[in-house]
């Protein structure tokens, strides 16, 4: 009987130590950046106001993290009435055919204290290609307003819009083929 019971506690104590953590995106201190270049002499910014974004782990230090983030395309703004309806058109995200940009995380590898390398599946414009991104963990404290443990992560990197057949009739001395991306993201653990 004192056997089966030290196993009944390794095995409770094993699956509580591996129990998988939900992190939810806080939208109020958080968001989803892009800059592409014009004209190969300014750079333009723009930003998505509808977006989710969620984090799984069983480590501490999110060293096993694995990302969900979904973007809705329409909500893209460049604080400019025309270009937004020219980058929402067919001619770029085309919103009504592929409402939805997506990043799913396969791998993260720790390339140093708090810093990884976070590689996933990105689908935008109905094509998907494997993606690689810096992310920088900037700790987890306690919100001193919900009392709820929050965690902090900034993701940056590039993207090729060629690699996405986006926006494939506009030439790069226009509108450059890379595209930075970054991300900054208040997660609150979930209850």
């Amino acid at each position: 009987m004192k056997k089966i019971f030290i196993l009944l506690a390794s095995a409770f104590l094993y699956t509580a130590a591996s129990a998988q953590t939900t992190w939810t995106v806080d939208k109020a201190h958080s968001n989803v950046k892009f800059t592409a270049t014009h004209l190969m002499v300014s750079d333009v910014d723009g930003t998505f106001k509808n977006y989710d974004a969620t984090i799984t782990t069983s480590k501490p230090d999110f060293s096993d993290a694995k990302f969900q983030i979904s973007i809705q395309t329409a909500s893209v703004t460049t604080d400019q009435d025309q270009r937004d309806g020219h980058i929402k058109s067919d001619a770029f995200f085309d919103v009504a055919k592929y409402p939805t940009l997506t990043f799913t995380s396969t791998a993260i590898t720790k390339t140093s204290d708090k810093h990884y390398k976070l590689t996933g599946n990105l689908t935008l414009h109905g094509v998907t290609k494997p993606a690689t991104f810096d992310l920088w963990y900037r700790g987890t404290i306690v919100n001193p307003m919900s009392k709820a443990d929050d965690a902090g992560f900034q993701l940056t990197g590039t993207i090729k819009r060629s690699d996405f057949t986006f926006g494939p009739s506009i030439p790069a001395a226009i509108v450059s083929d890379e595209v930075a991306i970054k991300a900054n993201g208040e997660f609150g653990k979930a209850k």
